[in-house]
């Protein structure tokens, strides 16, 4: 019995070596308290208009046990592999037939997407709804600048380097912001980001901020939709009462402090379209109030301390920096979407990480999980031979 005991206190022990448990339970708690607040929000309009209180709630919770399992067999993954020529794939590194996949996906959601809430951005997968592919993008962005960089880390150093780089990326980051200019808007910073880390001299970054706000305005009028939010937003006396930004400041308003309790919004009730998507945090300030709020917040600094620490302590440069891209992506997100519903910034549809409703974007952000796992998890067994 003792052996057996012991045995069974060693393999734990390696697990919790292994893996970087803190970021798994903080990874858990946020996706938890998410289908938490899904279910508080939707179901009375699932309940009113498809006769099913539980039915986002389901759905969710469906997408949660996928990107679970996602993020575990992908921690389980030498996080290499995705840049190591592997011979069944004649010698083809994984990373770029997964760039010529999200290249295909691009043109494909261009040319003959799902529109739904006025944006041909996903494509149609039965019962199962909507997929997204510039969710799956933004995970082709992260492994493919960090392997670039780190290809030739030295002339990173030096403006031309970043030109190359971006010239590699650009394809995807113009395909992206034709029909999503806010998810490309999060990819151009994943890409400055690790840019910017990876470079010893970072003086010609200004010119970049400068390439990327010309980028930013250049798209932003291309659609007709686009300049009639930013007009709403620098002239918001022209926007009606009854708006979703509008109605979602009230709703925040209304919250004061500590809020009118889980399940007791009044804005859920219609008056805020698509509530449970991108809006979400506006509830979870009338419900939870503003010490609810900061206390969501502090798990989300919690997290991205987790990722900095796997960065900074990654076994390798091409393992920092895709650690690296993964933590830009989930901190842009909080702040565009925190931005957007606090009338900051005009009108995106940027979701809250892992609590809004979505299935592409809580399995894609699982699976970015599991890759900083698989970099934890090396980084660990090299500091145990070291040790050793």
């Amino acid at each position: 019995m003792e052996e057996n005991s012991s045995g069974r206190s060693d393999k734990v022990r390696i697990v919790r070596s292994n893996y970087d448990i803190v970021l798994i339970m903080l990874v858990v708690l946020l996706s938890v308290f998410g289908l938490v607040m899904i279910y508080s929000i939707s179901s009375y309009n699932a309940a009113r208009y498809y006769n099913n209180a539980n039915l986002y709630f389901e759905r969710q919770g469906l997408f949660l046990v996928i990107g679970l399992v996602m993020m575990l067999v992908v921690s389980m993954i030498d996080y290499h592999i995705y840049i190591r020529p592997l011979k069944w794939l004649f010698g083809i590194r994984p990373i770029w037939l997964l760039y010529v996949m999200c290249l295909g996906l691009q043109l494909y959601v261009l040319l003959n997407g799902y529109e739904a809430g006025g944006s041909s951005r996903w494509i149609r997968i039965g019962s199962l709804g909507n997929f997204q592919p510039s969710e799956l993008t933004k995970i082709c962005f992260i492994l493919l600048v960090a392997y670039l960089v780190q290809t030739v880390p030295n002339r990173i150093n030096y403006f031309y380097g970043f030109i190359a780089v971006s010239i590699f990326m650009l394809p995807l980051l113009v395909l992206v912001a034709l029909q999503n200019l806010s998810t490309a808007i999060i990819m151009a910073g994943i890409m400055g980001v690790i840019c910017f880390v990876a470079a010893r001299k970072k003086g010609y970054f200004v010119i970049v901020l400068a390439m990327m706000a010309v980028f930013l305005v250049f798209f932003a009028f291309v659609a007709d939709y686009r300049a009639s939010r930013i007009e709403s937003w620098l002239h918001p006396e022209t926007v009606d009462p009854g708006s979703q930004i509008t109605q979602g400041l009230y709703a925040i308003a209304s919250g004061g402090l500590w809020g009118k309790g889980l399940g007791e919004s009044i804005q859920k009730l219609g008056r805020i379209n698509e509530v449970h998507t991108d809006m979400i945090f506006t509830v979870i300030c009338e419900e939870l109030g503003i010490i609810g709020a900061i206390m969501v917040l502090a798990v989300f600094l919690m997290l991205l301390w987790r990722l900095l620490l796997i960065a900074v302590n990654a076994p390798d440069m091409f393992g920092g920096l895709v650690a690296t891209g993964v933590l830009t992506h989930i901190a842009a997100q909080v702040l565009l979407n925190i931005a957007v519903v606090t009338s900051t910034i005009p009108a995106t549809g940027i979701p809250f990480p892992f609590i809004s409703y979505g299935g592409s974007s809580l399995t894609v952000l699982m699976t970015e999980m599991g890759i900083a796992l698989s970099v934890s998890k090396y980084t660990n067994r090299e500091r145990a031979t070291d040790e050793s």
